[in-house]
């Protein structure tokens, strides 16, 4: 599928621009608002070329708007099809990217797993109400992906000061057992290779013995066995080891 990326520059270039998208996105049935509202399958059929579709279900112009005046974006942005344009800049958007698999760092889909803890900062000028807001909606929404044993396990805070260069951002920090994941890929290929022996000479010539690797091993597949005991743990079962444990005290 070829791509067509959008540049336009300048106040006349951008108002030619911004007329450009509102007849492209009449055709192809998109509203101001980024939605599709069209009555024809050939309308999506292409839409690609010039739109990239959010997670919101939301079309996005594949646009470099570039002006060294900030009244022409100002124009732009409080025209009728402003709102088309880079909605991944709403609160809404940026925590549905924060939890998107696609923008991890560690190669592992959070979705295999739950999430312990969390903690998130939202930096630019936002509402905190609504942050708040969409956070708890995300928790709702996606509740079995959070373990219930550990209440109010997720962290928010604000900054009004964004990032150079942006209008809002966020950064996100959790420690999900999905991770167990990438430990069970590194096990295996340090498996594989612990096997022939292979690269070992380097580390016996420095003074290291191999026990120190066959322990790293071991104890990286009790730390998977941990994160997965986590995740299969409710709440009702630390409910239970209290009651044990207060049995044991009395008798």
């Amino acid at each position: 599928m070829r791509e067509i990326v959008h540049i336009q520059a300048g106040q006349c270039g951008n108002q030619i621009g911004t007329k450009f998208w509102e007849v492209i996105s009449d055709e192809h049935g998109i509203d101001p608002a980024g939605g599709y509202v069209g009555d024809s399958a050939l309308q999506l059929e292409r839409i690609n070329v010039y739109y990239n579709e959010s997670s919101s279900q939301k079309f996005v112009p594949r646009a470099v708007l570039v002006d060294l005046e900030p009244g022409t974006m100002d124009s732009v942005r409080s025209g009728p099809f402003g709102q088309l344009f880079r909605p991944d800049n709403f609160i809404f958007e940026l925590t549905q990217q924060m939890f998107d698999a696609k923008n991890m760092m560690a190669a592992c889909d959070p979705r295999h797993g739950r999430y312990l803890t969390v903690a998130t900062v939202f930096r630019g000028p936002m509402s905190m109400k609504e942050v708040d807001e969409q956070m708890l909606a995300i928790q709702n929404k996606n509740s079995s992906y959070f373990v219930e044993w550990i209440p109010n396990n997720v962290k928010v805070a604000v900054c009004d000061i964004p990032p150079r260069g942006l209008k809002m951002a966020s950064t996100f920090i959790g420690n999900s057992t999905a991770i167990q994941e990438l430990f069970k890929r590194i096990s295996e290929q340090f498996s594989a290779m612990f096997r022939r022996k292979a690269f070992l000479h380097w580390f016996t010539g420095e003074g290291m013995d191999e026990m120190e690797f066959t322990e790293a091993e071991s104890n990286m597949n009790d730390l998977v066995s941990e994160y997965q005991q986590y995740q299969e743990a409710t709440a009702n079962d630390g409910e239970e080891a209290f009651e044990d444990d207060e049995e044991e005290i009395n008798e």
